[in-house]
């Protein structure tokens, strides 16, 4: 079995060779992703400059990758996208702006996102933001305006519109992030957040009818804490109740799990790196997600890889339990391969 597959790794650099330690792990180690950011959190540039540079960047990403790698970005729209006008891409809108127009004018918008994300080599999009729009102080949901509305529908309303707009261009699409994170009070890339008071049941709404309408290629975890989901009060994304239980059992998801950032510090600041990504696999995800903005740890693969080897060899799982989470990331690597164009 490629354990590989299970990471999607971010890197340091705008350009990539045979040399690069994020190549070796994708031949070598069958690294089943890569996450591209356009700035480091100093500032610099990570893996996004220009137009030309990035679709360089991806083509040899994927040539290295036999077409099959996921390449993924965050690419919400607003505040928060990778592929910016100041590095010569189109403009993007947030989701609060997009909520605001009618049905044409919202796919149409979505559509030129997703052209732009194809057209650079970009398979895999960290959108749409399910979340509701629940608490107006929330600092990292509410404040960058991430939420399309508060009301369920809308939300579900604009999402659709957004996810078959990137299928149109064979681009998958993330959930985020499960099990609601619009009721939080504070930020889970720094530490700690607790929404057990503030959650709403109604938070799961569009994740459930989006699932229910069979348009869901992935879903992320949320660094979160909900005792009314999981009373012994684990990060959501580290909690079997809440993945396997709620999300796959409940809701009857049978897509891409995929973990928020293992180095957020809601993570760090508790567990270690090899503690993580066993308690996230235990949970039922699929995909860990080590971004390498917050931090830089090119062992992360070798040693997530070593962890779940481990597991396997004193059955705290077996074989089984890992290949269906390999096949669930080969059908979205399927669903995406070869379907980018230059434009």
């Amino acid at each position: 079995m490629n354990i590989g597959q299970m990471f999607m790794v971010g890197f340091r650099g705008t350009a990539v060779d045979a040399s690069h330690w994020i190549i070796k792990g994708i031949v070598r180690q069958h690294l089943g992703g890569v996450i591209l950011f356009d700035r480091n959190v100093d500032g610099s540039v990570q893996n996004i400059s220009s137009p030309a540079q990035l679709q360089v960047l991806t083509a040899m990403l994927q040539e290295y990758g036999n077409g099959r790698l996921l390449i993924g970005v965050d690419q919400e729209g607003g505040r928060v996208c990778r592929l910016k006008a100041r590095d010569g891409f189109p403009e993007t809108v947030s989701a609060e702006m997009l909520a605001g127009f009618d049905d044409e004018k919202a796919a149409a918008t979505a559509d030129e996102m997703a052209a732009t994300l194809v057209a650079y080599g970009i398979t895999l999009n960290f959108t749409p933001v399910v979340d509701l729009d629940c608490n107006p102080d929330n600092p990292i949901i509410g404040r960058y305006q991430r939420s399309f509305s508060d009301d369920p529908e809308q939300v579900v309303r604009c999402a659709r519109l957004v996810i078959e707009a990137h299928h149109r261009h064979g681009i998958g699409c993330c959930l985020k992030h499960f099990p609601g994170h619009g009721s939080a009070g504070a930020d889970s890339h720094l530490g700690f957040v607790d929404v057990t008071a503030d959650w709403q049941e109604q938070e799961l709404v569009p994740f459930a009818r989006l699932i229910d309408m069979d348009v869901v290629d992935a879903v992320m975890t949320a660094h979160i804490v909900n005792r009314r989901l999981d009373p012994q009060g684990m990060v959501a994304t580290l909690s079997r109740p809440i993945i396997t239980g709620l999300l796959r059992q409940r809701l009857g998801f049978d897509g891409v799990v995929i973990s928020d950032d293992l180095q957020m510090g809601a993570i760090t600041k508790k567990w270690g790196f090899s503690e993580a990504v066993r308690r996230a696999v235990l949970a039922g995800v699929d995909l860990l997600v080590i971004g390498n903005n917050l931090a830089c740890r090119q062992d992360a693969l070798r040693v997530g890889i070593a962890c779940i080897q481990k597991m396997l060899d004193r059955g705290e799982i077996d074989a089984d339990y890992i290949k269906a989470s390999l096949d669930r990331i080969s059908r979205l690597q399927q669903k995406t391969a070869g379907k980018t164009s230059m434009p």
